[in-house]
């Protein structure tokens, strides 16, 4: 699989210089996807956005997203015609946007989308999220058909989590990777 099909979704302000998906990008050339408006998010215009990154993959996508850009997976996954040109999904630390107190910030992204998603995908969550209650992020894994991993204490699984390249989290994409190209080669 060519690095440049892998896809960062940064959640709401992007991930800073700290954070395992800029680090990841660094390190070994996925492409991020970039929105116009990282301060005052708008779904529809954050789907545009990654339709168009997903179209211009060279082979079918990986997305590898974080907090409101997992929120952004679904939406999208929901209402797009090129689902079959993503492969798969690494789904870490969902932003709960149901809150009353971040529904008024950001009104455009509810309702969550909640449909079974069309690809393999992997949710990770912390048990002390402070974005998202780790109950909720089960049931999310559960409604989306994703795979589940309990990441621990790990807080909002960001930069303030210390996780440096978060070496556990590249092995989870690894694998949802080579579970994809086996797929591919049957």
């Amino acid at each position: 699989m060519q690095a440049s099909s892998v896809l960062i979704l940064p959640g709401w302000h992007n991930s800073g210089p700290g954070h395992w998906q800029s680090r990841w990008e660094a390190a070994y050339g996925y492409t991020r996807v970039q929105q116009h408006d990282w301060e005052r998010p708008m779904r529809g215009d954050w789907q545009m956005q990654l339709e168009e990154a997903v179209l211009l993959c060279p082979e079918p996508a990986v997305l590898v997203a974080h907090s409101l850009g997992v929120i952004l997976v679904a939406a999208w996954a929901a209402h797009s015609r090129n689902v079959h040109r993503v492969k798969g999904a690494l789904l870490v630390a969902p932003g709960d946007v149901a809150r009353e107190e971040t529904r008024a910030m950001l009104p455009s992204w509810w309702p969550i989308a909640r449909k079974v998603l069309p690809f393999k995908s992997i949710l990770v969550a912390s048990r002390n999220d402070d974005r998202c209650p780790f109950d909720m992020a089960q049931g999310l894994a559960q409604d989306w058909g994703s795979e589940f991993v309990d990441a621990g204490d790990a807080g909002h699984l960001n930069a303030d989590s210390k996780l440096g390249d978060w070496p556990r989290g590249h092995a989870l994409l690894e694998r949802l990777m080579a579970i994809q190209e086996l797929n591919t080669a049957n």
